[in-house]
């Protein structure tokens, strides 16, 4: 078991903690990790994107001049894509980039996904993160003491005080074990988890 430091919000120590083998030392499967970043970029695409072919522009129904004798190139319609105002040669249609990915696949990708931060040393555990009220200075303060500028913050439950005070710091996100995702652990350099989220995080995933 990887055994690491527990923190205060003054960014002293204040004991140390054991972490489950089996969420957070686990073998890295680059693999799966890449699989569940590319799946959910893919979901956040749209599919909007729409051009009109040869056959949707309207117009060119006649040929343009006879296929012989005038010394310019044959043609067969004014709406093919080499003509200003022509269609356009595989134009983009709207579809679905999601793809699936099992249960068990997206286990694992978070799981290498959090073992890689034990193991890089980039996971800072708290005693317990809560404020009297709304105060962005005071997360501010929290993660200098920390060192820890560019954060996923993860609490137990969704702390309205602790989510509004981080929301409007630039590199920083919060998140609890139901939302996290493989994408937000990896995009932050620190990795930011209370006690209790250690527990439930360790309690739904091992």
């Amino acid at each position: 078991m990887a055994n690491v430091k527990v923190y205060n919000m003054e960014g002293v120590e204040v004991g140390t903690i054991d972490l489950n083998d089996a969420v957070f030392g686990v073998e890295i499967n680059e693999h799966l990790v890449h699989l569940a970043v590319v799946r959910q970029l893919a979901d956040k695409r749209q599919g909007t994107q729409k051009a009109k072919g040869r056959s949707e522009v309207s117009g060119g129904g006649r040929k343009p001049w006879r296929q012989k004798g005038t010394g310019h190139a044959r043609q067969g319609s004014i709406r093919a894509a080499q003509w200003t105002g022509g269609g356009m040669i595989f134009a983009p249609t709207p579809r679905d980039y999601s793809f699936k990915m099992n249960k068990k696949e997206r286990r694992a990708a978070l799981k290498s996904a959090l073992t890689s931060k034990v193991q890089d040393s980039s996971i800072i555990v708290l005693d317990s993160l809560a404020f009297d009220g709304i105060k962005t200075k005071n997360m501010i303060k929290v993660l200098d003491s920390l060192k820890a500028q560019n954060a996923l913050i993860v609490t137990a439950d969704n702390n309205e005080n602790v989510v509004l005070s981080a929301r409007n710091i630039a590199d920083v996100k919060t998140a609890t074990p139901s939302t996290i995702n493989v994408y937000d652990v990896l995009k932050f350099k620190t990795l930011v988890v209370t006690k209790d989220a250690v527990k439930t995080i360790e309690e739904v995933y091992a």
